[in-house]
């Protein structure tokens, strides 16, 4: 009877005990329709759990657009943009949790990055990513958890009463840092990407491990060339940092509107771990690039410029300059060139400011031009008319209040105008100035404005300094002499510029152009036609005068040496020397510490201009060589007249020497052939009779020519018998550093003809 009993109660209990059960599983099925139903109804949660799910699935990407690029005049790219990914690694992966499938994958990307990229070694690959992990995913100890021994349902039912039918586990948990890291080296292009993304880990194997950041990275083909006028901007531009980036001067910023573009927006649904797929939208837009910008500036002169003040910044110990090329015609700024000292006297220059709309500093005798328009012009002097210059004695101007003024070598005593220009006499136009308008200042201040010199040429959104005329009230009585040579006024290089170029132009003043016109594709979107801002700052007759003054200045004057052997090519310039009270910083110092302002201006061909180069250095007179304008911005304005000639003889007109100017011309080393192949890199300043051997050339052309020398590149040829110009071009499109001294033809050269020579080896020529 007992085991009866016994028998019926554990059947009791077990059918009590599968009551409990059935009941627990009805009771989670009516909270399961419970909860059906309450998501089927509208309410707040439902639509909150909607969105989450959603947004599980869906996503929206940004589409970046590409800046638009920066152009030369025939097209050239100088800044544009390409399309990089960069890849950033999530370390802290929930697909990095498994550590023996993380090593292994591991193990193998290490391998194929470090052969791809071939910057370091595979174990340093793996030694990054293994200590990136350890520091950005953490097992830390979180509770205690009790288990059951057994999952089986009936031994649980039967057992779950047993001391020992649990046991206890310590739990850890991940602490995860989901940062991005990049391991990668750099950003990779459409067609890296294709390589890398079949790897173990960028395969997407292990889930969402990685993010691939598109990025609109800036690329300068020709690299700090003209940085300070095409401005510059962060490399790599996520869309994050694309307003704060962007460039903060020159065309970059300037232009910012129409580089940028708009970004497009595109719905993407995910389809596994790492991967998406594009789905169509009503709310998805498609990106705009940015426009191109086409600019006025030409490679080629912008290299010989930025060479040619380098050089001679180097050479002279310059604190900063800029050189700058203008098209006559247009206001082309074919080139512009801005170099600064790294740290004083480092000797290292790079695009540190634009100086020449930047900086506003008295002129100097450049300004001079001012006092010869007005001069003929607005009184009506002839170029003959003499003043008193006193035999380069220091003199007072303008009364017994007037200034002292000097001129820097004896000029002589009386002397006319155009020995005046051409000698930069200050005294002579301090003195000239204050005699004419002396009773009547404001009519001087008028002639200037009608000059336009009171207003900026248009760049004051690149930080162009307006000049600084003192209105009358404010004169004293050294203002109106010191005006005549170039003091008691200040304004940037780039006004100079303008205003020699209109005596070029015919006087027709035109604006400094730097941007032509806006495009999207072959579409003009924008155009910047040329901008008068004066139709005629004076007569013909006058045009006519001040024009032979700057001539006399390339062949008597003070850039003579630079300008005075050229007869196939006349130039028409002007020195400028100032003693100015601004540093290398620009900060004001008294005129005693010594900083001076050196430029030089030129216009050719003188009977017909086409350009108009600028030259100004800013140097202390304890540092360089030279401090006068003609020795420190004369070689780069010589060096950039013969590369333009050189290189544009398709605007040389045919010339068609006299009978004095032609003299026979016996060639060594070659037949006539030779010499006409030669004769190409001068033509057309040389013509040839039919007598074998000989030829007959213009008086400062080749004489004693040695053929074989000159065609053959890589030896020293000859150039004794030359005229200055002609040695300079054959030697420095060798890559020789020339110096020479007198004048006339080449008499001595430093280097043996037919000795080897190197691209920046030094050589000098005497001239007799």
């Amino acid at each position: 009877m007992a085991k009866k009993k016994q028998d019926t109660d554990v059947r009791a209990e077990l059918y009590l005990r599968a009551q409990i059960v059935y009941g627990a599983f009805i009771v989670v099925a009516l909270c399961v329709i419970a909860r059906l139903v309450w998501v089927m109804l509208p309410n707040t949660e439902t639509a909150y759990n909607a969105e989450r799910l959603e947004s599980r699935i869906f996503f929206s990407d940004t589409i970046i657009s590409r800046r638009g690029s920066i152009l030369a005049r025939d097209g050239e790219p100088l800044a544009t943009s390409i399309l990089r990914y960069r890849i950033d690694f999530d370390m802290g992966s929930e697909g990095f949790d498994d550590e023996d499938v993380f090593r292994e994958n591991v193990d193998s990307l290490s391998k194929l990055l470090s052969a791809f990229f071939g910057d370091r070694s595979a174990a340093d690959y793996r030694k990054r990513m293994m200590a990136e992990r350890e520091q950005h995913l953490k097992w830390v100890y979180s509770h205690d958890s009790i288990v059951k021994r057994s999952s089986d349902l009936l031994t649980w039912i039967v057992d779950n009463l047993r001391d020992d039918a649990y046991h206890v586990i310590k739990v850890d948990t991940a602490v995860r840092d989901h940062r991005p890291v990049q391991i990668l080296p750099r950003a990779v292009d459409f067609n890296e990407w294709q390589t890398l993304s079949k790897y173990p880990i960028l395969n997407g194997n292990m889930g969402v491990t990685f993010k691939k950041e598109i990025l609109d990275q800036r690329v300068y083909p020709y690299g700090e060339l003209g940085r300070r006028t095409l401005g510059a901007i962060t490399s790599n531009l996520s869309e994050a940092d694309r307003e704060k980036a962007r460039g903060q001067y020159g065309i970059e910023y300037i232009h910012a509107e129409d580089l940028r573009g708009t970004n497009g927006r595109s719905l993407r649904q995910r389809i596994a771990p790492g991967f998406s797929t594009t789905v169509h939208s009503d709310s998805s837009l498609v990106a705009s690039d940015g426009y191109d910008v086409v600019t006025t500036l030409d490679v080629d002169i912008q290299h010989a410029a930025d060479a040619a003040l380098r050089r001679q910044m180097i050479d002279q110990k310059a604190i900063w300059g800029t050189t700058m090329v203008m098209e006559v015609a247009t206001g082309d700024i074919l080139a512009m060139v801005n170099l600064g000292e790294t740290a004083e006297g480092s000797g290292i220059y790079y695009e540190k400011e634009n100086y020449a709309l930047s900086r506003r500093i008295e002129p100097g005798s450049t300004f001079k031009l001012v006092s010869l328009l007005a001069l003929v012009e607005d009184c009506g002097l002839p170029i003959t008319q003499q003043y008193q210059t006193y035999e380069g004695r220091r003199v007072q101007v303008g009364g017994a209040r007037g200034p002292m003024v000097q001129d820097d070598h004896n000029i002589g005593g009386m002397i006319d105008m155009k020995t005046a220009t051409a000698q930069s006499s200050n005294v002579y136009f301090a003195d000239a100035i204050y005699q004419n308008y002396k009773n009547d200042n404001q009519r001087y201040l008028d002639f200037l404005h009608h000059l336009a010199l009171d207003r900026s040429v248009g760049f004051d959104e690149w930080g162009e300094k307006r000049p600084l005329i003192l209105d009358v009230k404010n004169w004293n009585a050294h203002t109106l002499p010191n005006m005549g040579y170039g003091y008691a006024i200040e304004m940037p290089p780039i006004r100079i510029l303008t205003l020699y170029n209109a005596v070029a132009n015919g006087g027709r003043m035109v604006a400094p152009r730097l941007v032509r016109e806006v495009k999207n594709g072959d579409e003009v979107v924008e155009e910047y036609p040329t901008r008068v801002m004066v139709e005629k700052i004076c007569s013909e007759a006058t045009l006519a005068a001040v024009r032979e003054c700057l001539e006399e200045t390339a062949l008597t004057g003070t850039t003579k040496t630079f300008f005075r052997d050229t007869v196939a090519l006349r130039v028409a310039s002007k020195t400028g020397t100032a003693k100015v009270a601004q540093d290398g910083d620009g900060r004001g110092v008294p005129y005693t510490a010594n900083y001076y302002m050196g430029s030089v201006v030129a216009y050719f061909p003188a009977e017909n201009p086409k350009y108009t180069i600028l030259t100004s250095i800013l140097t202390n007179r304890s540092r360089g060589r030279n401090y006068y304008g003609a020795g420190l911005s004369g070689p780069v304005v010589r060096d950039l007249v013969n590369y333009i000639f050189y290189r544009d003889e398709e605007w040389h007109e045919p010339i068609t020497p006299s009978p004095s100017q032609l003299v026979p011309v016996e060639v060594k080393g070659g037949n006539i052939a030779q010499v006409r192949r030669v004769a190409d890199k001068f033509s057309p300043r040389i013509s040839f009779t039919d007598r074998e051997g000989w030829g007959v050339a213009r008086m400062d052309t080749l004489l004693n020519v040695d053929v074989k020398t000159i065609e053959r590149d890589g030896m020293m040829p000859n150039v004794v018998g030359m005229g200055l110009k002609d040695a300079l071009y054959i030697l420095e499109s060798r890559g020789l550093s020339v110096t020479f001294t007198g004048r006339g033809t080449v008499r001595r050269q430093s280097i043996a003809v037919g000795q080897a020579i190197k691209p920046g080896q030094k050589v000098k020529i005497e001239l007799k």
